[in-house]
């Protein structure tokens, strides 16, 4: 099924995002978490793609494993570091497996600067879907700017071009504070951009998970938040209870105020996607 349907619904959704292994002897674990989470009977699922491609054959093979599990894939596709060949076989191969959803993104530079020439952003790579077959495109969105962005309206610009190549939704970036958001909406909003917009929501289940956050995405923390990690962060058990709860306080904020789509950045945690669903099935209903 197409997200975008999936979508115009207007019902309140929650889905999951899983990444791949590295490695081939990881891919049973990483295969085995994915589909307990498939349990759960997501809205769909996304899948990421390593940096460099390097693992785009683990990412569409577990995107089709879900969708034989009766899930709705989203499978993600880099362009940075990828040639226009590379491009083309792995939309060949989601056309051949019959996933329909792909996530546009141009990917993180790599630490050594060494990129393609075919693709130098995320819109490039989205009117190369649309023109490769009846696929339903997201991209990603950022409420607090991108890290690279001059400004935030420069930001939005770059938005609006993905959304005229062809993009059917976006989704967020994390972010810890929901006022971020319901600010970027209104910008966004009055900026022209109408596509359905999916928050991106990370439970942060340890101190050193937050760390990495703030270092590669400079996210803002609110005060409420940094308490939690101070109070907590050296209890691992306690910290991971805190963080899906507040992971789970953003997520009804959210939906009450009518942000019905819900990604939640599962980091590969059977348990945490379940926690959450949990404390959500009647608002879900």
């Amino acid at each position: 099924m197409k997200i975008r349907d999936i979508l115009a619904k207007g019902e309140p959704t929650l889905s999951f995002e899983v990444f791949p292994p590295k490695t081939e002897d990881k891919y049973e674990s990483v295969e085995h978490a994915a589909l307990e989470i498939g349990k759960l009977k997501p809205a769909f699922m996304s899948v990421t793609y390593g940096a460099g491609g390097g693992t785009s054959r683990y990412t569409v093979d577990i995107a089709s494993t879900l969708q034989n599990q009766g899930v709705t894939p989203l499978a993600h596709l880099t362009c940075v570091s990828s040639t226009r060949e590379k491009v083309t076989s792995v939309l060949e191969e989601l056309k051949s497996r019959k996933i329909e959803n792909v996530l546009a993104l141009r990917g993180d530079i790599p630490a050594d600067g060494q990129v393609e020439r075919d693709y130098h952003y995320a819109s490039e790579l989205i009117g190369e879907i649309r023109r490769s077959g009846d696929f339903c495109i997201g991209a990603a969105c950022y409420p607090e700017g991108h890290v690279e962005s001059v400004n935030k309206a420069c930001d939005i610009h770059y938005l609006k071009e993905k959304v005229e190549a062809g993009c059917d939704f976006v989704t967020t970036q994390m972010f810890f504070d929901n006022n971020v958001l319901y600010n970027y909406l209104y910008r966004i909003r009055e900026a022209g951009v109408t596509v359905p917009v999916i928050a991106g929501i990370m439970p942060v289940t340890s101190k050193v998970q937050i760390k990495r956050i703030c270092s590669m995405s400079g996210t803002y923390l609110p005060a409420r938040f940094k308490a939690i990690v101070d109070r907590f962060g050296d209890n691992p058990a306690a910290m991971k209870q805190a963080g899906i709860a507040y992971a789970t306080e953003q997520i009804i904020d959210l939906i009450a105020n009518g942000v019905n789509g819900i990604h939640v950045y599962s980091m590969n945690k059977p348990d945490v996607a379940a926690k959450i669903r949990d404390s959500l099935s009647e608002i879900l209903k």
